[in-house]
Order: C-alpha cells, then structure tokens, then sequence
C-alpha cells in the first residue's frame, strides 16, 4: 500500500509498506529539527532552556531512528503512530525498545552471524544475480539494531535532567528539567523548575527532588496543581516558576483526529490543493510564578508553601508557508486567538522514489 493510500482507525495507524515507513520517519525528524531552531529563533526558551531542549528532542529523534531500523524489513510486526491529538508513536513503541535491548544477548545469538549473512548477500548478488529476499534484509536490520541501538538513549515515559545552577540573570538559585511521554495523549512534554533551596548541600537532597518529580510530575495536569504538589512534598525546595511545553500534535496526513488544524490540512490534501508533505505543528507553553509564600499545618509542623500566580497559557502554530495562508482562510479566528502569528517553518520536499 502507497502513502497515498492511508486508510485508518482513529486511534492508531499500522505503517505496513516501506514508503510509509520512510515518509513517516522522514516527516518526524524534519518537524522536530524545525522546531528545536524555532523554540531557539524566537526566544520561546532562554539559551539553558534550549539546550536542554534540544538534549530531549535527540532522545526522540534517536528512538524514533531505532524505530525505523526495527520495523523497516519486519514482515510480522508493524509501527502503530498514535492519531489522536499526537502525530507521534504510540507510547508502547518506546516500551517495546526498552524489552528488545533488555533482552539484546538473547536476541544477538539467535541471529545469523554478520560474516556468513556477508556472504550470502554477496552470493546472491553476485553470483546468483538475484535481490535480497525481505527476510534477510530483516536479519541485517536485526543485526544494525540490536548492535548499535544504545538502551539508555531511548526517551522513556520519564526522563530526569540534572539539578543545574540558574541563568545568572535568574532570582532563584537552581533549574532542573524533566521530560515525559503523557500515556493518554501520547505526546512528548519538556518541564523546567527554577527554586531555591533551604539545605546545605543540594546534592544530599537531589534523589528526593528526582522522586518527587517522577511520582507528581509525570503526566499532564494544571500547571498549578503540579506546582502545589511539588512544593508540598519537597519541605527543603521552594519552586518559584514552573514552565511546561506541550510538543504537538503534529497536524499531517497520518493524523485523523478531532483538530481544526489537523482537518483543514487532510481536506486540503483530499482536494489536492497542497502536497501530501504538508505538515504543521503546534506548541503550548504554560508557565506559573509564584507572588508570595503562606505556612500550612499544626503550631509544631508549619510548612512554608507557594502561592501561585494565574497560569500563563500560550498557544503557537509552526507551518510552512502555504499551510498558514491556508489556516487564515479556513480558521481565522483560531489563528487570531494565537499567542503570536504563527510561526513559519521550511517544508517538507517530497522525493521520489
């Protein structure tokens, strides 16, 4: 089946051919590199926000890679890419990465080994002046995967950063970073934390702040209602501004959900007004300040907690040219509720192959 073809449930799409499998990978990596130089371009994230950034997208973009090294000649199982509101992989993709390299020893014996399936490859073509059978370009594939895909490079559904002095402009002491992979979305979100600590060493405290972060900050709330959590059980930390990104949906012709983006651009597509390379993104940056501290709790057992500030919400749209001339002509009032014009972004060149 061609990528012309696409014919799918609504909540997840099968890549079964490899165009599609080519096209997809190729639309993922060009989107998430346009938007690592956007977020720096227009000042979304300050230059320590951007680098982190950039470290959670390569761990997408190196998983979404080893994805497409797994399934490429993989007659038996195939891709699901999640269709609800995401663009992305379905969030049990990455799970299965994390079993095949647990498992990587076991796997690794059971495959020909590299030299005799060199020879093979070499007799058919040479000799035999036949092409490769799909089942051993699927061993070859196996081979690459299982060798040179590195398991602690995989995006998990929570992925910590490391407690970092702040910017030297910032009024808080340290940053810290997080990133997870919300389950119920599927899609990937990047937190930053900016507080102050009251302890002597905040390396004796950072496996505390790591756990609490993964035990109430792992999957997608009211920014506020996260911040409270946090500051509740961290006595020791007094976060003072909390920023999340929202990456996607990336709206293109993989997508079948409910999104006003998303429909204009397929309809578009069905009636050939643009390519089927036609992509847009969109991007939400919540962000919550603290205005002040209050204590909670007995005479003998006062906590000092935050009070926090209205949460900021800021939606952007990144699209290539085209797309946003589209978007003003069909949902203009959407366009109009954007925290800034949306975004323009390079487009995808279609290849022949």
């Amino acid at each position: 089946m061609s990528i012309n073809h696409i014919v799918t449930p609504l909540d997840s799409a099968i890549l079964d051919s490899k165009k599609q499998y080519i096209f997809y990978h190729r639309m993922i990596d060009f989107a998430l590199k346009e938007l690592i130089v956007i977020v720096q371009r227009q000042g979304l994230c300050n230059q320590q926000e951007v680098l982190l950034f950039k470290q959670y997208c390569d761990l997408l973009l190196y998983s979404i890679e080893a994805m497409r090294i797994k399934y490429m000649y993989d007659e038996e199982d195939n891709m699901k890419v999640d269709l609800t509101d995401s663009g992305f992989p379905n969030y049990l993709e990455f799970r299965y990465l994390f079993n095949d390299l647990e498992l990587r020893e076991d796997y690794l014996q059971k495959l020909t080994p590299i030299e005799t399936l060199k020879e093979e490859f070499l007799d058919t073509l040479m000799h035999h002046k036949q092409p490769i059978k799909k089942s051993k370009l699927f061993q070859a594939a196996s081979i690459v995967y299982y060798t040179s895909v590195k398991k602690n490079y995989i995006f998990n559904r929570f992925v910590q950063g490391k407690i970092l002095a702040a910017p030297k402009h910032s009024e808080e002491g340290y940053l810290t970073s997080w990133s997870f992979y919300d389950v119920s979305h599927n899609r990937p979100f990047i937190c930053y934390m900016y507080f102050d600590y009251d302890g002597d060493e905040i390396n004796d405290y950072k496996d505390k702040i790591y756990q609490v972060l993964q035990t109430v900050a792992d999957r997608d709330m009211t920014l506020d209602t996260m911040a409270y959590a946090i500051d509740r059980r961290l006595p020791k930390v007094s976060p003072k501004y909390l920023k999340r990104i929202d990456l996607g949906p990336i709206h293109n012709v993989f997508a079948k959900d409910e999104n006003e983006l998303t429909h204009a651009i397929l309809e578009s597509i069905g009636k050939k007004e643009i390519p089927l390379e036609s992509y847009a993104i969109s991007l939400k940056i919540d962000e919550v300040r603290s205005r002040g501290e209050f204590k909670e709790g007995s005479f003998f057992n006062k906590q000092t907690l935050q009070k926090w500030d209205d949460v900021l919400k800021q939606d952007y749209v990144l699209a290539p040219h085209r797309i946003i001339q589209l978007f003003y002509n069909k949902i203009p009032e959407l366009m109009n509720r954007l925290a800034k014009p949306p975004i323009e972004v390079s487009s995808l060149q279609s290849r022949k192959n």
